[in-house]
């Protein structure tokens, strides 16, 4: 009788294959997006923060590489204190499997998570351990040529009820932002 080790059960995808990252980044590349921080996008990320009451707000372009925060308002320090004392802060850029970003430009839809524990699926992202990241309301851009160029978003320490009036909020500010972008320039807040 010969002995089989167990196999695994399988392993749940938690970043979505991302095929239009190539045209994505050309497209980026040809707008002069997602390869340095806009001051006017951190300013429209700190109008999201302000209108939702979060402490975390991106504009969030995402190309084969990975993640980066063209607009960003974030607490000083991280808003939780790991095990070793630390307070981790957000930086400009994350890898794919980081966040639930990726989600939202593969659905092409906005995504609310009240809890983000609540779901097996993003409970187990990064952000969750490292950030201390509890609740994510975000919107794709959708250019008029039908490609999401990337993200707006929020994000508490908390979780959040964002209800529909902030789920309209934020593909509000999704739609505003990208007639912006298409029209040649930043948005003036």
């Amino acid at each position: 009788m010969s002995y089989d080790p167990p196999r695994p059960a399988g392993r749940l995808l938690l970043t979505p294959e991302d095929k239009e990252a190539p045209a994505r980044t050309r497209r980026l590349r040809g707008l002069g997006l997602g390869e340095r921080p806009e001051p006017a996008l951190d300013a429209f990320a700190g109008h999201l923060a302000a209108l939702t009451g979060s402490p975390y707000a991106m504009v969030n372009f995402l190309d084969e590489n990975g993640q980066f925060f063209a607009g960003l308002h974030a607490p000083a320090v991280g808003l939780v204190v790991k095990e070793d004392g630390t307070r981790p802060e957000l930086g400009r850029s994350l890898p794919r499997d980081h966040g639930f970003c990726p989600h939202v430009v593969v659905r092409r839809r906005a995504l609310a998570l009240e809890d983000v524990r609540d779901y097996p699926r993003f409970a187990g992202n990064p952000v969750v351990d490292e950030y201390g990241i509890h609740s994510y309301l975000g919107a794709p851009l959708i250019d008029t040529t039908g490609m999401v160029l990337g993200t707006v978003c929020v994000a508490d320490v908390a979780p959040r009820p964002w209800g529909m009036t902030g789920l309209e909020a934020i593909k509000a500010s999704a739609a505003e932002l990208v007639a912006s972008l298409e029209a040649g320039g930043l948005p003036l807040l």
